[in-house]
């Protein structure tokens, strides 16, 4: 993939005119753009539209976690609405994901529409170890944990796992090329740390495993977030 494929560009706000201003503004340099919750809570699915008008693709962020009939109605109107992939958290638990999994393909074959990419969300790059024992009661390591629930996502089916950049190294040598890893956490050394707390630089996050790295906030609040983003596209540009 070329670089601009392998940036997943945030749009972590809440005004479409807002967001659409960025896709057109960052286009040239990124090829997907990730909508969150809180841009579709405020704009709906036609958000969606806006950005494929721009001749763009759609991570839908919004991380289903429910009962198993729930999440896989929802990913039927996810798969309809065109996106290029989104998300469930894998604790919603196998069969949750194995549904969901097996009715996007129902659906796209029916519809005759491609398949969008299915990802499982494992551990949030929010939390530290102590956060995962202490307030969730989970007593794994936060890698051990991470590996089952990929495992987990692999059996049922799932594209590959949405894991921050300490995972990548763990889940690339024990799952195939083919498993997707989607990484955010994403800092280039030129910024500062916020509320994630498992971070890497791009050029590290790829060669450690990552397929897809996304950037939101690193990039945005750069004086100037076009040529940060160029910046980066440099920074991951394969060496002759």
């Amino acid at each position: 993939m070329e670089p601009k494929e392998r940036i997943i560009l945030a749009l972590d706000i809440a005004d479409p005119k807002e967001a659409i201003d960025i896709v057109k503004r960052f286009k040239e340099h990124v090829n997907i753009f990730k909508v969150g919750s809180e841009l579709f809570t405020s704009a709906g699915p036609r958000i969606i539209d806006e950005i494929h008008a721009e001749n763009k693709k759609v991570f839908l962020d919004l991380k289903y976690h429910d009962i198993p009939t729930t999440v896989s109605r929802t990913a039927r109107v996810v798969a309809n609405l065109g996106v290029f992939m989104f998300n469930v958290h894998t604790l919603g638990g196998l069969d949750m994901m194995k549904q969901t999994a097996q009715e996007i393909v129902k659906v796209s074959l029916k519809q005759n529409i491609e398949r969008p990419l299915l990802l499982g969300v494992t551990i949030l790059t929010s939390l530290e170890q102590a956060a995962l024992t202490n307030e969730l009661g989970i007593v794994h390591r936060i890698n051990t944990q991470v590996k089952h629930l990929a495992k987990l996502a692999l059996k049922a089916g799932l594209d590959g796992v949405i894991a921050s950049p300490q995972e990548l190294e763990m889940i690339r040598s024990s799952f195939e090329k083919g498993f997707l890893i989607v990484t955010p956490g994403i800092r280039p050394i030129w910024t500062k740390q916020d509320d994630q707390k498992r971070t890497m630089p791009p050029k590290k996050a790829l060669a450690r495993g990552a397929d897809y790295i996304i950037l939101g906030r690193a990039v945005m609040s750069q004086p100037d977030p076009v040529n940060a983003i160029k910046l980066v596209l440099k920074e991951i540009e394969p060496r002759a």
